[in-house]
């Protein structure tokens, strides 16, 4: 019997891991890079991604550099975006940038991050959480959970609801805040409370705003991704950023 008639044992390599990314160069189309926000566009809002989207960004990143930009820390997009049979995510992707690029690996391999905590101070930081612990305490909302302040390496998160609020009470949540402007009256109190500060206040999703340093917001990703040390301009000749929703940001300075 002929060797190469014999049958044929499938592969076990997870799909993700069937061939290595085409390098930037030999991309059909390697000056344009396209950014993706996680929650509302890679998956529905804290919830895992499909099949579906990973193949269609494997097949995309065969013509286009790609990347994930996500507010949350590495281990929650890591909860959304793997599945099992593929891959890390930081090897999935070109770029990857979690608590929005405070955070950020390249091909893999890890790149410089920053500290929220080292730029503000330890004694800000406690003033402004007890603020906003006691804010919250005073709010009139239907329902609490827990997890109402979740710090990250480049921002803090609040929540008037908690993080820990079912997918349901995110979406009920969420329409109150429409009718009663829960988030964005509370951005305003601490804009009052803490207008030295030069923090930025974000509105997004469902139930939370961000809090950051003024320029720490989801562009912040952008200093990473030059092409092998070059400027921008010479790196990428296009970036398209894709999300669900788009807010004002507000400064506190």
């Amino acid at each position: 019997m002929d060797p190469n008639d014999a049958p044929r044992r499938p592969s076990t390599l997870p799909r993700a891991t069937m061939s290595s990314p085409v390098p930037f160069a030999e991309r059909k189309q390697p000056g344009i890079l396209c950014l993706f926000d996680v929650d509302g566009t890679l998956t529905p809002a804290r919830q895992q991604v499909s099949d579906a989207m990973l193949d269609t960004l494997k097949a995309l990143r065969e013509q286009v550099v790609i990347g994930f930009v996500g507010g949350s820390d590495l281990s929650k997009i890591r909860e959304q975006l793997q599945l099992p049979g593929h891959a890390d995510i930081v090897t999935q992707f070109d770029y990857g940038f979690a608590e929005n690029g405070l955070t950020a690996y390249r091909m893999g391999e890890q790149l410089a991050s920053q500290s929220f905590i080292g730029w503000l101070g330890e004694d800000k930081y406690k003033a402004f959480v007890k603020f906003v612990l006691h804010y919250i305490s005073q709010l009139d909302i239907p329902v609490m959970r827990g997890t109402f302040i979740e710090f990250r390496r480049g921002m803090v998160n609040v929540s008037p609801i908690g993080r820990n609020a079912s997918v349901q009470e995110r979406h009920e949540f969420e329409q109150f805040d429409k009718q009663h402007n829960i988030r964005s009256t509370f951005v305003e109190a601490l804009k009052k409370q803490f207008p030295d500060y030069g923090l930025t206040y974000s509105i997004g999703g469902q139930i939370s705003f961000d809090v950051f340093p003024a320029g720490w917001d989801k562009t912040y990703a952008l200093r990473h991704v030059d092409e092998k040390g070059r400027a921008l301009p010479d790196g990428f000749r296009e970036i398209h950023f894709f999300g669900d929703k788009t807010f004002p940001v507000c400064t506190s300075d």
